[in-house]
């Protein structure tokens, strides 16, 4: 699934490109077997198509899988130019030697001249002196000693390139010049740059964006903490919402202002302007952003956008009504009073599901609260109250029930609580009375009478 932390990066990277005329690109790092399924290459191309990063619009998908030649072209060169050794010591080996489970590779296989071999990895010979400058667009130029930088493994026994040597090969491939990413990649840089500037290249700039964590400031985690951006937009989260808020992990807009069109963040972003703080991801601040996006659309905006989770899709589970039940020409009556009640667009479900089920939903929970002592005599009230109306309006339906309450020495609000839940099955929802007028005199009375039973 595509990490929340991934689609932020891929968004200030595609507004970099955007604001400098360059050239945004989808490499598909595809190597380890067990991470790699067509499906979830077809994941990520989805989800940017949802947050903007239409395909057709960069350039891509590659897969990193392709290139494997050329990954091995490029070992196999530096090891013919003494930049890199074979070495078949095991990770117990160097612990064994320095009595120390926590200290890097010895540098034991330097000057051993082994050769290619079953158990014989490919390490680059690190510089002895000197330091690796980075130039970061958000950390300014983070500096690095050569001599604390182990000799890293860029190759494997079996001749396949590592993670950082085959980005290397492919970013010099694709001609990439910019790399924005998290700021856990910040200890692989050095090296990177190192087999850069050992194949003959000039570096890209960087830009290390903070970590994103949770409300406990822990690294934000996929087996902990939901992360999948796809997670978020079955939810019923809003792309314009989403994209909006994820480049707020690290970086605000001018002024005391959140949400802003997109124009705006096209127009101000900076990468330069990336604070180094961990970024916070809220999620209660995420659903009010979205709350505040959907009260936004226009009613036939947001009759549209609700659609999925009124029939159900691949990945949305269809509505718990019978489809033939379903009447569009309700839905976008009550859907104005829905739209302003909402904070992600499952949501609509619970709240207009009473109208075309045959039977309200049984919530336990919501009968226990509201069926209390007096309840049998509110719904007999309301019952007979109801059934001499001649205006099934919902400003006669709640003069009624208020009658009925002053009746029995009760405000509107303890009146109507057993009726929502007879009515609805919930003890909030919608509107009552607008709600009601639509369900119709047959049906509400029918609810009524069912939960007077019950009692």
């Amino acid at each position: 699934m595509f990490h929340v932390g991934g689609a932020r990066s891929a968004l200030q990277n595609w507004i970099y490109a955007q604001q400098h005329g360059g050239v945004f690109v989808l490499r598909i790092e595809d190597t380890d077997a067990a991470r790699n399924r067509p499906e979830w290459t077809e994941g990520i191309i989805s989800a940017l198509d949802w947050i903007g990063i239409e395909r057709g619009t960069y350039e891509g998908p590659y897969f990193q899988s392709s290139y494997a030649a050329d990954h091995t072209a490029a070992a196999t060169r530096l090891y013919g130019e003494g930049k890199a050794y074979y070495c078949d010591c095991t990770r117990d080996d160097v612990v064994a030697r320095s009595g120390n489970k926590h200290t890097g590779y010895d540098g034991f296989c330097r000057e051993r001249a082994l050769g290619p071999g079953e158990g014989r990895a490919l390490r680059f010979r690190t510089p002895d002196e000197g330091e690796t400058v980075v130039e970061d667009l958000v950390r300014g130029k983070p500096t690095f000693e050569n001599k604390l930088l182990e000799d890293f493994v860029i190759a494997r026994s079996d001749g396949s390139a590592v993670f950082l040597l085959a980005n290397v090969v492919d970013d010099m491939s694709m001609g990439i010049t910019h790399v924005f990413r998290a700021e856990e990649h910040l200890p692989n840089t050095p090296k990177q740059q190192l087999l850069w500037e050992a194949l003959g290249h000039t570096p890209p700039v960087w830009g290390h964006v903070p970590v994103i964590v949770n409300e406990k400031r822990q690294k934000l985690s996929k087996r902990r903490d939901k992360v999948a951006l796809e997670s978020y937009r079955d939810e019923g989260y809003l792309a314009a919402a989403m994209r909006n808020y994820l480049m707020l992990l690290g970086w605000s807009p001018t002024g005391d202002r959140e949400i802003v069109p997109w124009s705006v963040v096209e127009e101000e972003y900076r990468i330069e302007d990336v604070n180094h703080a961990p970024a916070f991801f809220d999620v209660k601040k995420l659903r009010a952003f979205n709350g505040e996006y959907i009260r936004a659309l226009t009613p036939s905006e947001f009759t549209q956008v609700c659609a999925p989770w009124l029939s159900g899709t691949d990945t949305i589970p269809a509505p718990p009504w019978d489809p033939a039940k379903f009447d569009s020409e309700i839905f976008t009556t009550i859907a104005p009073l829905a739209q302003t009640r909402i904070s992600v667009l499952s949501e609509i479900v619970e709240n207009v599901d009473f109208l075309f089920l045959d039977e309200p939903v049984q919530d336990e929970a919501s009968w226990a609260k509201a069926m209390k002592e007096g309840a049998a005599d509110i719904l007999d009230g309301a019952a007979a109250a109801f059934g001499d109306l001649t205006d099934w309006s919902a400003d006669a339906l709640k003069a009624a029930l208020e009658q009925v309450g002053e009746a029995r020495g009760l405000k509107l609000g303890k009146t109507q609580a057993p009726v929502r839940v007879a009515v609805t099955g919930r003890t909030v929802g919608l509107p009552l009375f607008e709600s009601i007028e639509l369900l119709g005199r047959e049906r509400t009375l029918a609810r009524i009478s069912a939960a007077r039973a019950r009692l």
